[in-house]
C-alpha cells in the first residue's frame, strides 16, 4: 500500500487559487521543481468549482483573503468535496494567522495552514503530508471496498450453500412417500404466493419460500409401514404418523437463522387447526403461528391436487370446495381469502384432472384431508 501510495505522489493533480500571480507562478515553479507533473492554478475564485468538477485535483491550495468569492465562502461552496466521501484536503494559504480565521477555515474543511510569507521546504512538507494522506485513505478505502465484496460474495456463497442443505433435507423426507419429489418445492412456492397475497414483505415472503419445504422434515422417522400404508391408518398408527411434527421440530431445533427458526415453527405447529383441534399441541386462533398457518393450506392445496399412494388428485374445483368448507374449522379465513386471490391469478398447479368419485361421507374427507 505505501509502494503505491509513494509512485502516486508526483503525479497528484493540485490546484491552486490566489488572487495573486506572483504567488500562483511562485507556487507552480516550486511544485514543478519538486516533481510535481500536474498543478493547474487560478487567480479567479469564480472559476474554482468548475475546475474541481473537471479536474478533479487530490489537493487544493487556497488563499483567504481574495475578492469575493473569498477563501471562507469557497469553502461553504466546496463543503460536499472537502468533508464528503471524496474528501478533497485543503492547504490555506494566508497571511492572517488569527485564532478566528484558523477556527473558522478549519471548521469548514480545510486540513491545514500555510503562512505567507512561506518556506519553500516548509511548504513542500506539508503539501507532501497531505498528499500521503489522500493517497493513504483511498487506499484504504479501495481495500476495504474489495474486502467488504469479498465478504459479501463468501456470504452469498454460505446462504446458496445453506438454501442448497435446506433443499435436500425437504427432498429427504418426501422422497420417501412422493416420488416426483416437486411437492415440497410447490408447497414452498404457494406458501410463499399466499404469504405475498397477506402483505408480507419480500424477505418475509422469500424466507416462507425457503422454510415451508421443510414442513415434513420429520416423516424420516415415521416408519414406512405406516408411512405408505394405502389403507385406513389404525388410532396407535396415527398417532405414530402425527409425531413427524415433533420429530420435524427437534431436528430444526437450535438454528440461528431467520429461516431455520421459521421452519421449526412450521414443522411443529402445520397441523395445528383454526378451532384448536389439530395437534400436536392443540393451540387455536392466533395462537398458531401464521407461517404455519399458510403452510396448512398451501400443504392441503397441494397434496389433494396431487397423486398419492393412497388415493388419485381431486379436481382443483373440488380441492377449493373443501378448503371453503374447512374456512374457520381446519383453515384461518384471512389465509384461505389469500389463497383464492392466488388461484385467481392462476398460479396453482395441480395434477391432470382424473375420474373422481364423490366422497359424501364426512368421516373420509375427514381423514383424507387431516392425515396429508
Amino acid at each position: 500500500m505505501i509502494e503505491n501510495v509513494e509512485s502516486n505522489i508526483h503525479s497528484a493533480r493540485i490546484l491552486v487559487v490566489d488572487d495573486e500571480d506572483t504567488n500562483l507562478r511562485l507556487l507552480r515553479r516550486i511544485l514543478e521543481r519538486e516533481g510535481y507533473t500536474s498543478v493547474r492554478t487560478t487567480a479567479d475564485g469564480n472559476d474554482v468549482e468548475q475546475i474541481v468538477d473537471e479536474f478533479d485535483p487530490h489537493l487544493l491550495l487556497l488563499d483567504l483573503h481574495m475578492p469575493q468569492p473569498d477563501g471562507f465562502e469557497l469553502l461553504r461552496r466546496l463543503a460536499p468535496y472537502c468533508l464528503g466521501a471524496g474528501q478533497l484536503p485543503v492547504l490555506i494559504l494566508t497571511g492572517d494567522d488569527s485564532p478566528t480565521a484558523k477556527r473558522t477555515a478549519l471548521s469548514l474543511g480545510a486540513r491545514d495552514f500555510l503562512a505567507k510569507p512561506f518556506d519553500a521546504t516548509e511548504a513542500m512538507l506539508r503539501i507532501r503530508n497531505l498528499l500521503e494522506t489522500k493517497f493513504l485513505q483511498s487506499e484504504l478505502q479501495d481495500h476495504n471496498a474489495l474486502l467488504e465484496t469479498r465478504v459479501e460474495e463468501r456470504t452469498s456463497e454460505l446462504q446458496q450453500s445453506q438454501i442448497e442443505t435446506l433443499e435436500r433435507l425437504a427432498r429427504t423426507a418426501e422422497i420417501r412417500d412422493d416420488e416426483t419429489g416437486r411437492h415440497t418445492q410447490r408447497v414452498g412456492e404457494l406458501s410463499g404466493s399466499i404469504a405475498r397475497a397477506l402483505g408480507f414483505n419480500d424477505h418475509a415472503v422469500e424466507l416462507m419460500r425457503r422454510a415451508a419445504p421443510l414442513h415434513d422434515l420429520g416423516k424420516i422417522g415415521i416408519p414406512d409401514a405406516i408411512l405408505l400404508k394405502p389403507g385406513r391408518l389404525s388410532h396407535e398408527e396415527m398417532a405414530v404418523m402425527r409425531q413427524h411434527t415433533v420429530i420435524g421440530a427437534k431436528i430444526l431445533s437450535g438454528g440461528r437463522s431467520e429461516v431455520m427458526m421459521m421452519a421449526e415453527r412450521i414443522a411443529l405447529s402445520h397441523h395445528e387447526r383454526w378451532d384448536g383441534a389439530g395437534y400436536p399441541t392443540c393451540v387455536a386462533g392466533d395462537a398458531i403461528p401464521i407461517e404455519a398457518r399458510i403452510v396448512a393450506v398451501a400443504d392441503c392445496v397441494d397434496a389433494l391436487t396431487h397423486n398419492r399412494p393412497y388415493r388419485q388428485a381431486w379436481p382443483l374445483a373440488a380441492v377449493f370446495e373443501e378448503v371453503r368448507r374447512s374456512t374457520g374449522s381446519h383453515f384461518d379465513p384471512a389465509v384461505v381469502t389469500a389463497l383464492l386471490e392466488v388461484d385467481s391469478q392462476k398460479k396453482i398447479v395441480a395434477s391432470p384432472p382424473r375420474p373422481w368419485p364423490a366422497i359424501t361421507d364426512t368421516g373420509e374427507r375427514r381423514r383424507i384431508t387431516t392425515s396429508i
